[in-house]
């Protein structure tokens, strides 16, 4: 249950970052129009879905792949392996190294969905805790706290209110 609601959480906060932070906006902006990726757990699920849709705004699109045009599933092999990531203990990049997830689709869409991924880890969390999430804590944040902080306002407004 506590993976479902990070896949809920983290697709809803994409959405919402890809409005209000020019980093997340920027990667999406670097991917096809029709593009649709899924975050999951191996083998059977759970899911989040997110893509653009057809005005080319960065969609959360629900929890199940089906029927939908997946352009890059990254599955998470196990459970296990969704707990570690999920309440931080290894960072996604690490998790990647060893081999943790299994991309299916464009490398470098993966890696661009990586730095989102890390990105809204930073928007989502204290510092304290993404320094264990996150390879390198972004300057951003130290430099600008105004910025900082109303993002992360935004997102967690967003996350709530759709």
């Amino acid at each position: 249950m506590y993976v479902v609601i990070m896949l809920w959480v983290v697709g809803r906060a994409i959405q919402v970052a890809a409005r209000v932070d020019k980093d997340v906006k920027k990667e999406f902006e670097d991917l096809p129009e029709d593009f649709i990726f899924y975050l999951g757990v191996g083998p059977a699920g759970p899911y989040m879905v997110v893509g653009k849709n057809e005005k080319g705004k960065v969609k959360f699109m629900g929890m199940n792949p089906s029927g939908k045009n997946i352009s890059l599933r990254l599955t998470i092999k196990t459970m296990e392996a969704a707990i570690q990531v999920f309440t931080f203990q290894e960072s996604t990049c690490v998790a990647f190294a060893r081999e943790r997830f299994v991309a299916d689709g464009e490398l470098p869409q993966a890696l661009g969905i990586v730095r989102v991924l890390n990105r809204i880890e930073t928007l989502l969390l204290p510092k304290i805790v993404t320094k264990l999430a996150v390879k390198r804590y972004p300057k951003w944040s130290e430099l600008n706290p105004v910025r900082k902080y109303l993002t992360r306002i935004a997102v967690y407004l967003g996350i709530v209110t759709g």
